[in-house]
């Protein structure tokens, strides 16, 4: 990622989902990775659904900015669960990434979110 001109990191945070978007206009792309924790029976379809969802979004930066788009579902279960496809989207992501790692933030955070919401 280094040797990348990344000129733009955009992160923005909504609840539970990360949506993070890398430009590289020397080479012309742009990669849009969503990250999700959804419930352990939904982590099929959700990665599925980022997929849908971002579509248009991508649709319309290579029209109006001239880059190739990629759509980069990073799903992990609230338990740890992943999607067969998990490590080869992460291999797309610039960087050392390693789903030991993810899955642990994912029962982390999980373990947090259901004892904060359980003492209220």
């Amino acid at each position: 990622m280094h040797k990348l001109q990344i000129i733009i990191i955009i992160i923005i945070i909504i609840i539970i989902i990360i949506i993070i978007i890398i430009i590289n206009k020397k080479g012309k792309t742009c990669t849009l990775i969503d990250v999700a924790i959804p419930a352990d029976r939904n982590v099929v379809q959700k990665e599925a659904g980022k997929k849908l969802k971002y579509k248009s979004l991508c649709i319309e930066i290579q029209r109006m900015w001239n880059l190739k788009c990629t759509i980069i579902p990073v799903t992990t279960g609230a338990t740890g669960i992943v999607t067969r496809s998990l490590r080869k989207n992460l291999e797309a992501v610039p960087g050392k990434h390693s789903i030991d790692s993810l899955q642990k933030i994912a029962i982390t955070w999980n373990i947090t979110h259901n004892t904060e919401s359980t003492a209220v």
